[in-house]
């Protein structure tokens, strides 16, 4: 008796469009009961995302549904006592969570924990907002921007990164062929298109945005804009995440101007950096900067990523022994800081490789 509401849904979106197609009937019908098996009622299953029965419907199906009947059915799915209290299971917006892990985890990036946790706390606070959440990471590799990413991820979304809400597009990867940009554009845009209409929040991550072509990322403008809907569809519930490297030098001289004279690096302010990556970012080289994200003025925060110290790359090693259940003493823990290469190396002060290559490094001090 349970499923006559949601065959009335099914019964109600056939007499309004060509939905039911002979070819796909199968697959869908399948997809559904899997759906609610798996996410409804918490079934013990494993989602197979090479499995046809597991695949999200395409866009044209989704776009069969009025929004009307997208809320019937959340409502339904909420009769059963199943919801929870974001009103969908996959999203947990845990902000404690958050706060905690960028605290404890995240070392030496005290303007990225501030910016990070103030804008995601103000956007998820605030369900009127009118434009999505749009930041731009910005700092030399390994300094910690994918980790953040991971950490917003994992606190937002009950499966992290692996969210069905959450995707992510390399540039190199995903897009590596400028002839085929007009071929992205429409395949960007129905991505995104499509997780917006499955889940009421969702997030986007581009690493490497430099890489991206001016026009593909003026393809999906119109989604980061201040706009109630695009074709009948709200994204004002996305975030939006763009990781990049440039600015890295700039934010480096920062930080050796600062120690140079004698001032506290936890004293450099957003001031001091966010113009000068804004800046930078509008002049360099790439699709990034030529987009209208830049001229448009809708990236809400520049977040800058300080290069790491010899102190923090001896934390980022204490966490990767922990992560593996071991304690090493602090003579280890100086042997894995001294094998990474600094710059300047006068001074030995900022390391050129951050934490990326830590989790590896330490295989060289295990017994």
């Amino acid at each position: 008796m349970f499923f006559y509401p949601l065959l009335s849904i099914f019964w109600a979106v056939s007499a309004k469009a060509d939905f039911f197609q002979f070819d796909s009937i199968s697959n869908v019908s399948t997809y559904y009961f899997n759906y609610i098996y798996c996410n409804i009622w918490e079934g013990e299953c494993q989602q197979n995302q090479d499995d046809a029965t597991q695949q999200v419907p395409t866009r044209d199906l989704w776009a069969a549904f009025p929004q009307d009947y997208i809320s019937l059915l959340s409502q339904w799915y909420c009769s059963l006592g199943q919801c929870c209290e974001s009103g969908d299971c996959r999203i947990t917006n845990n902000i404690t969570g958050l706060a905690s892990d960028l605290q404890l985890k995240l070392h030496g990036q005290h303007l990225a924990q501030s910016v990070v946790l103030k804008a995601v706390q103000g956007f998820i606070s605030n369900p009127e907002s009118n434009k999505p959440l749009t930041l731009s990471f910005h700092g030399c590799s390994g300094t910690g921007k994918n980790f953040v990413t991971r950490i917003v991820a994992d606190n937002l979304y009950r499966d992290g990164v692996k969210s069905e809400c959450v995707r992510l597009f390399i540039a190199p990867f995903h897009f590596p062929h400028a002839r085929l940009v007009d071929t992205y554009k429409g395949q960007l845009r129905e991505a995104i298109r499509d997780m917006v209409l499955r889940c009421p929040q969702t997030l986007f991550i581009f690493d490497e945005a430099e890489k991206l072509h001016p026009g593909l990322i003026d393809a999906i403008k119109p989604y980061m804009d201040h706009y109630d809907n695009v074709d009948g569809v709200s994204y004002r519930r996305a975030v939006f995440l763009f990781l990049s490297n440039i600015g890295g030098t700039t934010v480096n001289d920062v930080a050796l101007d600062f120690w140079h004279s004698g001032q506290n690096r936890e004293d450099i302010g957003m001031e001091d950096l966010e113009h000068r990556l804004r800046a930078e970012a509008m002049d360099s080289q790439g699709g990034f900067a030529q987009s209208e994200l830049m001229s448009g003025h809708l990236i809400d925060f520049f977040v800058p990523f300080l290069p790491l110290e010899y102190r923090h790359v001896k934390l980022c090693a204490r966490d990767a022994y922990a992560a593996r259940g071991l304690e090493p003493d602090e003579g280890t823990l100086d042997e894995v800081a001294k094998a990474m290469l600094y710059t300047p190396k006068e001074e030995r002060l900022f390391s050129a490789q951050g934490c990326k290559s830590i989790p590896q490094r330490i295989n060289f001090f295990l017994p």
